[in-house]
């Protein structure tokens, strides 16, 4: 069974790929479209290790 944390974890890397998707990888707008700031969406990318050619 997954922890709270590992649940909520998935459903913001969910996010943050949609809104990634939604932007055109454009990382400044979907920062701004998840309401946080493109640097921390730049340390989200590395702790999930989220990539373009990997989601699409």
């Amino acid at each position: 069974m997954s922890s709270l944390k590992e649940k909520v974890e998935e459903i913001e890397r969910q996010e943050i790929v949609e809104a990634l998707r939604r932007s055109d990888w454009v990382k400044a707008r979907a920062a701004r479209v998840l309401g946080i700031t493109e640097r921390m969406l730049s340390y989200r990318l590395r702790k999930y290790g989220i990539k373009r050619k990997e989601v699409g």
